[in-house]
């Protein structure tokens, strides 16, 4: 579904807090990746996680707004029976304590890749095709910088405690990054230029290596393996 722009989060072992803790299961799928993706189903990032009272689970969206402005609840009936219409085959809300990822728990991208990739692509910059957990700004300002980060670390903050993540690969993407958020129209433009350029990779993927609180506005620093901290 949509995204959500957080200002504070709390980076666990699984990734942020209450991240991808929520999937769509196709009751009608016997095979070994059963969820309802938006590759399947595009008008699913029209659908937008809300909070109507205290969270689910201490963390998790209590209610969706669908296209049209309905406000169902997550674990309800109405939200599976709306998502299964669309689908055209039944579907039901499930909640995994762990999450779903496709390579990595924690996604990041810089924003200067992201407008490069629209100038590439002819198409408005747009964060949220991108889907990522984390998004920089850096003080180089160069397009792909993220490449350079493989094997470093991430802290978030300026004491020895300050969260931080392993990066671990480059993030290989894939048709998600066609549909226009607000539409859920496809651009094929957006993929044909990531993978002209950059061998269909843009962004980073990482893993928790030490745990703490990410909050917009605060410092990060890169280290290389073994070296000295260097603002990215």
């Amino acid at each position: 579904m949509s995204g959500e722009l957080l200002e504070v989060a709390d980076l666990g072992w699984h990734g942020l807090d209450g991240d991808r803790r929520l999937a769509f299961r196709r009751a009608d799928d016997r095979g070994g990746f059963p969820w309802l993706t938006a590759s399947k189903l595009p008008e699913l990032i029209l659908f937008v996680p809300q909070r109507r009272g205290p969270a689910v689970g201490g963390t998790l969206p209590t209610h969706v707004r669908t296209p049209e402005g309905q406000e169902l609840a997550v674990f309800g009936q109405e939200l599976a029976t709306e998502v299964g219409r669309r689908h055209g085959s039944p579907v039901e809300m499930m909640h995994l304590n762990r999450g779903i990822f496709d390579e990595a728990s924690i996604s990041v991208i810089a924003s200067t890749t992201v407008g490069e990739i629209g100038r590439l692509a002819a198409q408005r910059p747009d964060v949220r095709r991108f889907r990522p957990n984390i998004l920089i700004a850096s003080l180089r300002s160069v397009p792909f910088e993220e490449d350079e980060w493989v094997g470093g670390v991430l802290s978030f903050g300026e004491t020895n405690e300050a969260a931080a993540i392993g990066i671990t690969n480059r993030d290989e993407r894939c048709s998600m990054v066609n549909l226009d958020p607000g539409s859920a129209r496809p651009a094929a433009e957006v993929l044909k230029a990531i993978v002209r350029v950059r061998d269909n990779k843009a962004g980073v993927y990482g893993t928790t290596t030490r745990r703490g609180r990410l909050s917009v506005g605060q410092p990060i620093f890169f280290e290389p393996a073994a070296e000295h901290r260097e603002h990215p």
